[in-house]
């Protein structure tokens, strides 16, 4: 943690601040598996509102 102190006796805390990296772009496997769990919670949101429907 980094401090400073001011000249009235305030000290500043600082957070560490982490270390930057770029991200990566998926890869086939990645972007294959993100499609199926999107297409698994459309069908979840889907089944959940469709059956509040039935209910009602």
């Amino acid at each position: 943690m980094y401090t400073t102190q001011l000249d009235n006796g305030i000290l500043n805390n600082y957070a560490k601040e982490p270390e930057m990296y770029y991200a990566t772009y998926p890869s086939a496997f990645e972007q294959q598996r993100y499609a199926l769990q999107g297409g698994l919670a459309t069908l979840f949101v889907t089944a959940l509102v469709l059956f509040s429907f039935g209910i009602h």
